[in-house]
């Protein structure tokens, strides 16, 4: 499964040739150890032994900041990752704003079901949903209704 981290210094990731695209790092998780305060977003391995793993590139993260990727695509062929804001059309005479979030393996759109509170599953309304930003470069500009 593929997984993407915010990096607000991209010019760490230039100096180190990491491969981003703007503030985000695509790549395999390696998730530090209990005593560990760091992840890894990773390329593909180049090397692997019992011993050790040798990847194309590697890119410290904050532990637990990874986003996973939902395995779908939006309206518009957007890749769905854990913490995109979405706009969805489901019901609605106004486009409701909502948050990707990840619980036990699926993927919700927060808060989408008002009628119950729940959230909606993704897969189920993908045909309705846009990708229009993430959390962490649309956290001013986008309220989450």
């Amino acid at each position: 499964m593929m997984f993407r981290a915010y990096i607000k210094d991209t010019d760490d990731l230039d100096y180190n040739d990491v491969p981003h695209k703007g503030h985000f790092v695509y790549g395999n998780l390696i998730e530090g150890g209990n005593q560990s305060n760091t992840d890894a977003i990773v390329g593909d391995l180049i090397e692997a032994t019992d011993e050790y793993i040798n990847p194309e590139w590697w890119c410290s993260i904050e532990k637990g900041s990874a986003e996973q990727s939902t395995g779908l695509k939006d309206a518009n062929g957007k890749d769905i990752y854990e913490g995109d804001i979405v706009k969805s059309s489901y019901k609605y005479a106004q486009p409701k704003i909502s948050q990707v979030i990840m619980e036990d393996g699926n993927s919700y759109i927060l808060g989408e079901d008002l009628a119950t509170g729940n959230e909606m599953l993704v897969s189920d309304h993908i045909n309705e949903i846009e990708v229009i930003g993430n959390i962490h470069t649309n956290r001013l500009s986008i309220a989450i209704t």
